[in-house]
């Protein structure tokens, strides 16, 4: 992929994605998405996980031993272990992964939901699905209406709302957990304030310049089917209570064979029969 025209694309949007973060503004917004990945990534422990991001890695936290990192090219890999292949064909197998980050690529995508899709396919059963986005709706979606002509990022993607990837969500078949709003500054302020940040972190306003969402694979419940018992003709009373022997289960005495009448011939003895001669 390193040589094709879509990797050179790729590569060119990440090159030009971090002079943004060098900044007061991008520096403060890494920090903020940071703490927000935080709670979700400590909670995991051994496994894999991959990080798609365009940013400085963020998953640096967390205690899983087998962090990966995504690449689209082998001259931006930043170690041995960089998985290096189209975002829309990842080089994984099925559901292998404990935790799968998708930091900003969906706005600078051309076939996006295949990314999703892929995305999907590889996070395991109980793992995690972990979307960042520009929050259109936010105080720098406002002000993106004035920069939609500047070609550089973050003002060059297409932002889209929470609510429209959790359809893109519900299509893969996974389902939103929980939506974090992160990063509340001001129009003129280019670093998020403590106090904002915490007030709208408390209440989750959606007003944050950024959201976090965190999803899971739908658990499909196995069908259950009733059985009926019923018989269509009446049992037989020798088909009740049967033995694996094949006798019946109940003891029923033996029945008396009728007794027939025969015609009895008396036989005489011979010292009678001889008596009976004389008298004749």
């Amino acid at each position: 992929m390193s040589n094709s025209t879509t990797a050179t694309s790729l590569a060119k949007q990440l090159i030009n994605s971090q002079p943004y973060w060098e900044t007061e503004a991008g520096r403060s917004l890494w920090e903020s998405q940071r703490a927000c990945l935080g709670p979700v990534a400590e909670t995991r422990v051994g496994g894999h996980s991959l990080e798609m991001g365009m940013g400085p890695a963020m998953m640096t936290m967390s205690a899983i031993p087998h962090a990966i990192r995504w690449s689209p090219t082998r001259q931006l890999a930043q170690s041995d272990a960089t998985l290096i292949c189209p975002p829309d064909q990842l080089a994984l197998p099925d559901r292998c992964l404990d935790i799968m980050v998708i930091h900003h690529w969906l706005e600078h995508l051309k076939d996006a939901h295949f990314t999703l899709q892929e995305a999907a396919r590889v996070t395991a059963d109980n793992g995690i699905l972990v979307l960042f986005g520009f929050n259109p709706i936010g105080v720098s979606g406002l002000a993106r209406q004035w920069r939609k002509r500047q070609q550089q990022f973050p003002w060059s993607g297409t932002w889209r709302t929470a609510n429209r990837l959790r359809d893109w969500l519900a299509f893969v078949d996974f389902e939103v957990e929980r939506v974090d709003y992160c990063c509340f500054r001001g129009r003129a302020s280019a670093k998020c304030g403590e106090y904002w940040e915490s007030l709208g972190r408390r209440h989750n306003f959606p007003l944050g310049e950024s959201y976090m969402i965190q999803a899971r694979r739908r658990q499909r419940h196995a069908p259950v089917q009733r059985m009926k018992f019923g018989l269509s003709a009446p049992a037989s009373p020798a088909s009740l209570g049967v033995t694996r022997s094949g006798s019946s289960a109940h003891y029923e005495p033996a029945q008396k064979q009728p007794i027939q009448a025969h015609q009895t011939h008396t036989h005489k003895s011979e010292p009678d029969k001889r008596r009976d001669d004389k008298i004749d």
